[in-house]
């Protein structure tokens, strides 16, 4: 499918829409959705990106500069969920907490309707989330236009938004955390910290550091992890402990092949 009739099955959604509020984490899906409906409707799209400890600063960043070079009305927030004990707990439906929290205050806020960048490979997977959309009447463009995240990307492309086409995927840092160990802001600035080091130091592919029950796991995509120097790993573990500090500091450090979701107990 080429970029235009994706495009223009987008435009078609959001035209039946009128004013929409679109829901923008800072990922490539929200992010593309933004800039079309943003050029497709102007005023009548407002942005809202919801900030806390979840929420990695880069991501805030990215949308802020989107706004400014975009025009959006930009609303920033904080939806709430960090005041959520059912959140927090971290249970195995944490995202129907947090979306019913975001799409909450968005409806407190917003004129029109409410839409997010959910796309159709996303309804594979197991999402509270949108359990909580449904809830609050959230529409999905992307879905109703049958676009899969391939096509989200390509259709970057075609609007040569080649820095968002490209953008890894990026979950909330509380999914780094395993089911069942509340969540901590403390321990999602470590691991924003620690995961940030690893670029840095290591260049991967793929990078998740990751709170379980009996240890701190670094994840790397496997060429990453089979050029890992035992004495570099050892002492980037080192750095993984003080950035942890002393609640964590105990428990050992492991490095491990990548793997979606793995902190996710169902």
């Amino acid at each position: 499918m080429s970029a235009s009739p994706l495009l223009a099955g987008l435009h078609g959604r959001l035209d039946h829409l009128g004013k929409v509020a679109v829901a923008v984490s800072g990922g490539v899906d929200s992010m593309t959705l933004a800039v079309v409906a943003g050029r497709r409707l102007g005023a009548d799209a407002r942005m809202y990106h919801a900030v806390s400890p979840a929420v990695p600063p880069e991501a805030t960043r990215r949308v802020r500069a989107y706004a400014a070079r975009e025009g959006w009305p930009l609303e920033v927030m904080d939806a709430g969920e960090f005041g959520d004990a059912r959140y927090l707990a971290n249970p195995a439906n944490r995202c129907y907490f947090c979306k019913t929290n975001l799409y909450g205050t968005m409806a407190a806020r917003a004129r029109g309707t409410l839409v997010s960048g959910t796309n159709v490979d996303d309804l594979g997977d197991f999402r509270p989330g949108l359990a909580a959309a449904g809830e609050h009447a959230v529409r999905h463009p992307y879905v109703e236009a049958g676009l899969r995240k391939d096509d989200v990307r390509a259709l970057a492309r075609s609007l040569r938004l080649d820095d968002l086409a490209e953008l890894p995927a990026a979950p909330c840092l509380s999914s780094r955390v395993e089911t069942g160990i509340a969540i901590d802001a403390g321990d999602l600035a470590a691991i924003h910290q620690v995961e940030v080091r690893v670029r840095d130091a290591l260049s991967p592919r793929s990078v998740r550091c990751r709170v379980r029950g009996e240890a701190i796991v670094i994840e790397l995509d496997p060429a990453t992890l089979d050029r890992l120097d035992p004495g570099a790993g050892e002492a980037m573990a080192g750095e993984v402990r003080a950035a942890f500090g002393p609640r964590l500091a105990a428990r050992p450090v492991r490095f491990e092949p990548y793997r979606m979701g793995s902190a996710f107990l169902r």
